[in-house]
């Protein structure tokens, strides 16, 4: 017999249901596959951002015996931004239990804990497409919420940046110019460099995440054919693979694959948009501790789950699960977005 009482017992706590749930497989996704946003664990919900902006100056040569130059103070600016609540949650009824049996070695708390399991896994699925979803608005400037509208945190706005303008790569052009496309991407490159103040040194490499329409004509243009006509990997070119990846330019060119809607998590099909891997704290994620005593005063965790009994008549059990993140760009001017404009023909 299958007692509701079963939840009562330890593996049902708050502490070994969120470790049982960390030993769960996500789903992969480009972005959390990169390991692009460093942790940051918090006590608090408030995280505090500071943005230092050190300029480089020549030295200006001095008589012997003259004082030396003086180093100007490098100018601060830290400023409190909130975590977020994400929270989902299932109900699992007494009905549901009663038909649950011993099934060789298993043991009934076995069976139901596997159920729990089975239900927090989707849960967790979805916490983590929110978490992609996020870390891709991080990557263009601006993280919205689930309705694909409701800014939770423009970083250009924020910190009084204007978004670069973006950069038409000449797609359409049927009699492009050849090596054109190259240095195109050698001045993005350039570019992306200079505006991150030494945050993308010499390890750092740039990605564009790109959509459907802007891969497939990216890949098909004569410089980027050229270039592979006499390498092994010419052949995957030619076979036209989606959902893949290549470098071209000094840019790693990745046909992103969001949700199968192509709007909750998504690139727009025209549109590449590029980020640095490996520059010094440009991407971050901060993680709140949940609301429940606990975790009060903890350094903040992925996620946060727990049972919730009907004490009154035992005839369901809550499973939810709580994460508190905040997913920063601290440097979004080295952002830049690419576009596909129509060809004129002027």
């Amino acid at each position: 017999m299958v007692s509701m009482d079963i939840f009562k017992a330890d593996p049902f706590q708050m502490t070994q249901l969120t470790a049982a749930f960390e030993r769960i497989d996500y789903r992969p996704q480009l972005l959390g596959s990169l390991n692009l946003f460093r942790q940051e664990p918090s006590r608090t919900r408030t995280v505090f951002i500071e943005r230092r902006n050190g300029a480089l100056n020549l030295v200006p040569t001095t008589p012997i015996g003259a004082p030396p130059s003086e180093l100007d103070n490098d100018k601060r600016d830290a400023r409190p931004f909130s975590t977020v609540r994400i929270a989902k949650g299932t109900t699992i009824y007494a009905e549901e239990l009663q038909n649950i049996r011993q099934f060789g070695s298993e043991t009934e708390m076995a069976q139901v804990q596997g159920e729990v399991l089975r239900r927090g896994s989707r849960i967790l699925e979805d916490i983590e497409m929110t978490w992609e979803h996020m870390r891709l608005g991080a990557i263009k400037g601006v993280v919205v919420d689930a309705d694909g509208s409701s800014v939770i945190n423009n970083w250009f706005t924020e910190f009084g940046i204007a978004a670069p303008t973006p950069i038409d790569f000449d797609l359409d052009n049927a009699n492009p110019v050849p090596g054109a496309l190259r240095v195109k991407c050698h001045e993005l490159v350039r570019s992306m460099a200079r505006s991150s103040q030494g945050a993308m040194g010499p390890s750092a490499t740039v990605h564009a995440l790109c959509g459907d329409e802007f891969y497939d004509k990216f890949i098909t243009h004569p410089d980027v054919e050229k270039t592979y006509l006499n390498y092994a990997a010419a052949a995957d070119l030619r076979e036209g693979k989606a959902f893949d990846a290549f470098t071209f330019g000094g840019i790693t060119w990745h046909n992103y694959r969001g949700t199968d809607d192509e709007s909750t998590v998504s690139v727009a099909s025209d549109t590449a948009h590029f980020f640095p891997v490996g520059a010094a704290d440009m991407f971050q994620v901060a993680f709140a501790p949940s609301e429940f005593m606990p975790y009060t005063n903890t350094l903040g965790r992925p996620f946060y789950s727990l049972t919730i009994p009907d004490r009154d008549r035992q005839a369901w059990t809550r499973v939810e699960t709580y994460s508190y993140p905040l997913f920063i760009c601290s440097r979004p001017e080295v952002l830049r977005t690419g576009v596909i404009e129509p060809d004129t023909g002027a």
